[in-house]
């Protein structure tokens, strides 16, 4: 055995040439570029069975000869060209993220030991070959991300090992294959972003190991309702099923079966990663998933990781509280639907929640108080609803901006423009102002004006009537006249009280 990898190696070391009996060779890592050359061939003097060449800048491997190799991963470079096709014995095969492009040959079913299969991120086209789904020890199939066309093969064989499969993000259309039964090992089924016109798959409900069913961005159709079995989908993990054409009420029958996102402690204690270890190779499955808002690639899916996305279809009704249950929820969204009723209480007891996005929908009510005790809730929104009352204060909702809880009209919060009343529905209480000087209130203000206006008529129509106002000029001239003789009499008695 002999592993350079992340030696900065820029050409194959022609020392290796000399290694006859060398099984295992491992030069992933490096900055090797170009084609392999002739002399490579040489190497273990045909006892080469594992031969790790992935990331590095190879643009060819026409001179490759590939006997007796039971694993070869040329993925990460940037080969050109039509696809290779690897030996009869090979197990392992994989040129993933390269620039390759072409059919995939029948040639390719020729190697009926293969276990591991992965030609993702390419430029292949044109239909899968029927044969290649019916490789009796085919463990895993990832074809996601090139532009494959046509329907799913059919002819899935009964006893197959098959545990992951990965068609996502191509162009195939029709409906999901009922053979898809037989694959009672199957863990990962990702199915996104293609043209597939079907009914919500309830026939997979059975499969005991199923953790990972993604339908996203395809044309699903109808109500999601279970075929009775008795524990569908025990281990399901992730469930995305958006951007489709799916109705009626959510799911409840499936909410509360998902066993697998309940139990918080038996998930922790089995820590891990979905993945495939051999003698020879290590495999690390990867989905498509959004997460927290984001599109990407989980490269590595990790067990503990659980998450509902259901948005962008046209489900109604309430949430129902059932939900509350899935204890070991990380990821929650219902998004863009046209969901009604109150946000459940329940939603509250997903303590492991880190993103929870509502918006879009019909939900009424006040935002239930103990949302703010999701202490991991990194993501949040419940825009675009019908929510009304004090958005709650404390903890991570302190955190959360005014994106949040935009567009419901009945929101008020120091996260909006428009501050809380909190006095709202009281009788008014009297205040003074700077105006106010004498304590007087309104009642006495308007009384005095009241009877001054009838005094002013009154006396007006006196005028009127005479026509002059020498009377009452006379009135307000003799009153002063009066006032300044007692005031002489008073001085007159005590004139230290003047002065």
């Amino acid at each position: 055995m002999l592993d350079l990898s992340s030696c900065s190696i820029n050409d194959f070391p022609k020392q290796l040439e000399s290694l006859q009996n060398l099984k295992w060779l491992n030069l992933s890592n490096n900055k090797i570029r170009g084609d392999i050359p002739q002399w490579f061939n040489n190497v273990g003097n045909g006892s080469l069975e594992f031969l790790d060449l992935s990331h590095n800048n190879l643009t060819s491997v026409e001179h490759l000869s590939m006997r007796n190799l039971m694993s070869l991963d040329l993925s990460f470079n940037l080969l050109l060209g039509n696809l290779p096709i690897p030996s009869f014995d090979v197990a392992f095969f994989s040129v993933s993220n390269n620039k390759l492009s072409g059919h995939i040959s029948s040639s390719f079913c020729n190697a009926s030991s293969l276990e591991i299969l992965n030609l993702s991120h390419n430029n292949l086209s044109g239909h899968i070959p029927k044969c290649l789904v019916a490789l009796p020890d085919l463990e895993s199939l990832d074809l996601q991300l090139n532009n494959f066309v046509g329907s799913i093969p059919d002819n899935f064989s009964r006893g197959i090992y098959l545990e992951s499969l990965h068609l996502n993000n191509n162009q195939f259309e029709g409906w999901l294959p009922l053979s898809l039964t037989h694959c009672k090992q199957l863990q990962i089924l990702d199915v996104g972003a293609n043209k597939i016109n079907d009914k919500f798959p309830n026939w997979l409900e059975g499969l005991p190991e199923l953790q990972v069913l993604i339908l996203r961005d395809n044309k699903f159709y109808g109500a999601i309702h279970s075929s009775n079995t008795k524990h569908p989908f025990p281990m399901l993990r992730i469930f995305d099923v958006s951007n489709n054409r799916f109705s009626g009420s959510l799911p409840t029958t499936y909410i509360k079966e998902f066993k697998g996102m309940m139990n918080v402690d038996f998930v922790s204690a089995t820590l891990d990663y979905l993945e495939i270890r051999k003698t020879f190779y290590y495999y690390q499955e990867s989905v498509m998933i959004t997460l927290k808002g984001v599109d990407l690639e989980l490269v590595k899916i990790i067990t503990t990781f659980t998450s509902i996305d259901m948005s962008k279809n046209m489900f109604d009704g309430e949430i129902p509280h059932v939900i509350g249950e899935l204890h070991s929820l990380k990821g929650l969204n219902l998004s863009h639907n046209k969901i009604t009723g109150p946000i459940p209480q329940s939603i509250a007891n997903l303590t492991n929640l880190e993103s929870l996005d509502l918006s879009s929908n019909l939900l009424k009510g006040e935002i239930p108080l103990a949302l703010a005790n999701l202490n991991f809730l990194e993501v949040l929104n419940l825009s675009q609803n019908q929510l009304v009352g004090e958005i709650p204060r404390g903890k991570q909702f302190d955190t959360f901006s005014q994106y949040s809880f935009e567009g419901n009209l009945g929101l008020c919060g120091f996260q909006l423009s428009k501050a809380c009343n909190h006095d709202e529905g009281k009788l008014p209480q009297p205040t003074s102002s700077s105006n106010d000087k004498f304590g007087f209130g309104w009642k006495p203000v308007a009384l005095g004006y009241g009877c001054g206006m009838v005094f002013g008529i009154f006396m007006g129509q006196i005028v009127f009537l005479t026509g002059k106002p020498k009377g009452l000029v006379r009135i307000f001239q003799a009153r002063p006249k009066k006032q300044a003789k007692k005031t002489r009499k008073r001085a007159h008695r005590n004139p230290r009280r003047v002065n």
